[in-house]
């Protein structure tokens, strides 16, 4: 029995109030001090004897907190962002609670069951088998990763003799590839796109029988993006999806922030090719409205992965004893927090149509914010979205005037648009996830440009 006694109750009514608080009020953009600085106003918070409940919750809310951007500010188009529904926050608070375990069936298959059918939206929508099946993870690299290992596996199998490995992929791609090719000790095949930012089929082709041909090693999987992070790019799947299918390759389909646009119907022909994918990933912390950390990471063929990461020893043997679904077995992990159920609780609370409407309403901000910049006498669209990522540029503008303009929104509390670039030149861009965010909101950001 545990131990609640009546102060961690009141204890739990400030944590339970605070929490109310901070959704039922417009987020603060608030941002970073230094470590020094923070230093001298909380100095060292790990004591012998601890500060007690009250007063760590104090410190947080009254100071740390406020030293966190918040991602859900509908003005922070930051990177790519992230826009939790209520439903899907209240329910993290629900997963803590509930000290829950999701690595095993054994020990969590409620837990397991909902999420595996949140994982079976997606895969449907993707138009995989009914025997696809995944797990959600920490994030894109670890899907990413995950992904590719089960990739080399099969390699392994066609290719026996074959010593050194390749992944095929856009020089566009996420930095998650490479990193993964860093950690497996692969090489990475980094190809151009076309003019537009678009992987193509011709070209993964040629580049692959040029470097088999050229090169002492083998690619083993052949990587697209599904909207990329910068300017919201979907390479064209159908015909790179072709070109792995022609050479028996892997095809794996990065869609960390695009693919959640599949469940849109305006959007959806974009993504056509995508139901040729091996394996795919969607953040829904990004675009489908779920809290931070949570990564879909799907395969079309489960079960051989579930042969490449199931891990073995003595005393995890009895969970390898019959047909459940140990999401443990899926990925790069062992232990694992049920990240996926906050999503889970929030599309089945609103349902998705719910969701399509969303996605839909931030398609149209981006669309009405690339008009405003296209008729903005100091700007210049650097091309039409084709997502919800906007980027432009102000010509005359050197990368440190773009710096300037980014901390002055945001010291005045107005936004958070850090400079990206393209091509070597520097950019401005907003990345339009959150439904919050408003045509007022993007008019407000361009006044100060």
């Amino acid at each position: 029995m545990h131990e609640f006694t009546s102060e961690v109750e009141d204890l739990a009514k400030e944590v339970l109030s605070y929490s109310l608080h901070r959704l039922k009020t417009d987020p603060p953009l608030d941002g970073p001090r230094t470590a020094e600085d923070l230093y001298s106003e909380v100095g060292n918070t790990i004591t012998a004897k601890g500060l007690g409940g009250h007063e760590a919750l104090e410190l947080f809310k009254s100071v740390l907190a406020k030293a966190c951007i918040s991602t859900d500010h509908p003005r922070n188009l930051a990177f790519i962002p992230s826009a939790p529904s209520e439903y899907a926050n209240l329910f993290d608070l629900v997963v803590g609670a509930s000290a829950l375990y999701g690595g095993s069936w054994q020990e969590g298959s409620g837990a397991v069951f909902a999420e595996n059918q949140a994982l079976r939206w997606l895969s449907d929508l993707a138009g995989l088998p009914e025997a696809a099946g995944g797990v959600f993870v920490q994030g894109g690299t670890i899907g990413n990763l995950s992904a590719l290992v089960v990739a080399r596996a099969k390699a392994r199998e066609r290719w026996p003799q074959t010593n050194r490995w390749a992944i095929a992929c856009s020089q566009e791609a996420h930095s998650s590839i490479s990193s993964a090719a860093q950690v497996m000790d692969v090489d990475v095949l980094s190809i151009a796109p076309d003019e537009n930012g678009k992987l193509r089929g011709i070209d993964v082709a040629r580049e692959i029988d040029n470097f088999h041909e050229s090169q002492n090693a083998h690619v083993f999987a052949v990587v697209a993006t599904a909207g990329t992070t910068n300017l919201g790019t979907i390479d064209d799947l159908v015909s790179v999806g072709n070109a792995a299918k022609d050479r028996d390759l892997w095809f794996h389909v990065d869609g960390a922030y695009g693919l959640a646009a599949l469940c849109a119907p305006s959007q959806r022909p974009k993504f056509a090719g995508i139901e040729l994918a091996d394996s795919f990933i969607v953040d829904p912390h990004k675009w489908l409205f779920a809290p931070f950390d949570a990564c879909a990471l799907l395969y079309r063929e489960p079960a051989f992965a579930k042969s490449v990461h199931t891990q073995h020893a003595s005393y995890l043997e009895t969970l390898q004893e019959d047909a459940s679904w140990n999401p443990s077995d899926y990925a790069i992990h062992l232990t694992r927090r049920t990240r996926g159920l906050p999503f889970w609780f929030s599309l089945a609370a609103h349902g998705t149509d719910a969701y399509a409407e969303a996605i839909e309403k931030t398609i149209v901000v981006a669309q009405a914010a690339a008009e405003r910049v296209r008729n903005h006498p100091r700007l210049t669209l650097v091309g039409d979205p084709e997502l919800s990522v906007v980027a432009f540029t102000r010509p005359g503008w050197e990368a440190a005037d773009y710096q300037k303009w980014s901390d002055q929104l945001l010291h005045d509390q107005i936004g958070f648009i850090p400079p990206s670039s393209d091509h070597g030149q520097p950019i401005l861009r907003f990345a339009i996830v959150n439904p919050w965010t408003k045509v007022s909101d993007i008019e407000t950001l361009l006044a100060t440009l």
